[in-house]
């Protein structure tokens, strides 16, 4: 039986079907999770040992040129022992739009660092009554990091001041009491210029800064940008021990949130937020026949620090505080969720906390645990266990692209852009989906507007015909 061809559909229409079958596949799991939402509550995940403190958590939400969404909010939270809810403060009061660093004071309180449009506000905030006690807010664009030192005196971290082609980013005391600034302490007067490519508008983003030691001659800092974090003598103004170079990412790459402790017998430790490394690291402080301690004034250059630990498998973390137990608690900013690791990485507790946490504390202030060394479970190890329904415990695109260049040439490429994609994807999909799904209806968009331009150059005669004859027409009737 011979077929007649005049009765087929056009090829053409053939493949705009077939485009149309696969745009629809595409979208189709976008229109699922709109009726069935992914979303990240504010819940607990897995609790294998119960905590023995209160977990407080600044959630820095998603802003864009200055306006928050609302379904990526910035707050304040408290979770219990079992990683329950406990309170959720929105910082509205006090004209907080995004929440960074959060310490627990002597008096029981919090002390907040938070910035809006204007500036950047501090305040005190009561977990009892869920009220800030005092604000004082100031005329900084961007401060990760205000460290509370007493009443009247306040340790500030104040990055992208840009002016005239010079970075002004700096370290100052404010006291309150006064007025005064009380100390300042300007990077450009201490690192080269071409340090990170030279000055910008965000030459160091320095995200943190906290007086460490016996009373507050040393300050502890760190530059973001420049891949180290530093220790500042306030009395010489030198700095007098640094972990990490700039652009050598085998130590650090972009850290946040340094903490620095000491072992039993003085030694010096850093335990380190390794951000865009996607790790949590420990460095010990080695002076060879030199005293290492804090205080004895043993030139940085005739120092090292050694890497005891490592835990990797985390997604951008911002926060890492040793626990009295020998566990770490951890800001899993990508994640979205802060948990508990024991020194093999193991999680032990989660909480769930959407959107980008970006710091935790739990008891006192900072790390106030013993050195990984001190627990002998030095070492490298890459974190497990979780709540598999987590954001954390979900086969994702960038673990697709890591097993796609696994054990091939291009390997290092593919972990790159595993990298990149996982710090930046989650950024920018609406947070019903899920990362595959936020990339299929990515691929049926970009399809459906191929398809669409396409269209438009194939019918493209007719398309300018059609328009024509419309203009002719209008233009016969504004005649008549």
């Amino acid at each position: 039986m011979e077929l007649d061809r005049d009765a087929l559909p056009p090829r053409r229409w053939l493949v705009r079907g077939a485009l149309a079958v696969f745009v629809c596949v595409l979208l189709a799991p976008g229109v699922y999770a709109a009726f069935n939402p992914q979303s990240v509550e504010l819940a607990p995940g897995t609790v294998e040992r119960t905590a023995d403190n209160e977990t407080y958590v600044s959630i820095q939400g998603f802003h864009f040129d200055g306006t928050g969404d609302p379904k990526k909010p910035a707050r304040l939270v408290a979770a219990d022992e079992n990683a329950e809810l406990l309170w959720n403060f929105d910082g509205e009061e006090v004209g907080a739009r995004w929440f960074y660093d959060v310490d627990p004071m002597a008096n029981g309180n919090l002390f907040v660092t938070s910035t809006n449009p204007g500036g950047t506000v501090v305040f005190e905030f009561d977990p009892e009554t869920n009220d800030p006690v005092w604000t004082e807010q100031y005329d900084l664009e961007d401060t990760h990091n205000v460290d509370y030192i007493s009443d009247d005196r306040l340790l500030v971290a104040n990055m992208r001041e840009y002016e005239n082609g010079v970075s002004n980013d700096r370290l100052f005391i404010a006291d309150n009491a006064t007025g005064e600034t009380e100390w300042e302490w300007q990077f450009r007067d201490h690192y080269s210029e071409d340090t990170d490519g030279g000055f910008g508008e965000d030459w160091t983003h320095v995200n943190d800064a906290e007086v460490i030691g016996d009373g507050d001659r040393y300050v502890l800092a760190s530059p973001r940008n420049f891949d180290q974090s530093i220790v500042i003598d306030r009395e010489t103004d030198e700095i007098v021990m640094r972990l990490g170079e700039d652009d050598n990412h085998d130590i650090l790459f972009e850290q946040h949130n340094p903490d620095y402790f000491e072992r039993a017998d003085g030694t010096p430790v850093m335990v380190v937020a390794d951000s865009e490394n996607d790790r949590v690291v420990e460095y010990e402080r080695n002076c060879g026949d030199a005293d290492p301690r804090l205080g004895a004034g043993t030139p940085p250059d005739e120092c090292s620090w050694e890497r005891t630990w490592s835990v990797d498998g985390f997604n951008w973390p911002r926060d890492a505080d040793r626990l009295e137990n020998g566990n770490t608690l951890v800001t899993d900013t990508l994640n979205h969720r802060v948990v508990e690791v024991s020194p093999q990485g193991e999680v032990v507790w989660e909480f769930h906390a959407g959107w980008a946490p970006y710091d935790a504390e739990r008891g006192e202030k900072g790390s106030n645990g013993p050195a990984i060394s001190e627990q002998g479970a030095s070492g490298s190890y890459t974190v497990h266990g979780g709540d598999d329904e987590g954001p954390a415990g979900r086969y994702t695109v960038a673990d697709a692209i890591i097993d796609v260049g696994s054990g091939t040439v291009i390997e290092d490429g593919t972990n790159e852009l595993a990298t990149r994609w996982a710090h930046i994807e989650p950024w920018v999909r609406p947070v019903w989906m899920d990362s595959w799904t936020a990339l299929s209806v990515a691929l049926g968009g970009v399809l459906t507007v191929f398809w669409g331009l396409s269209e438009v150059v194939l019918n493209r005669r007719r398309l300018f015909a059609a328009v024509r004859n419309r203009f002719d027409r209008f233009s016969s009737q504004v005649r008549d």
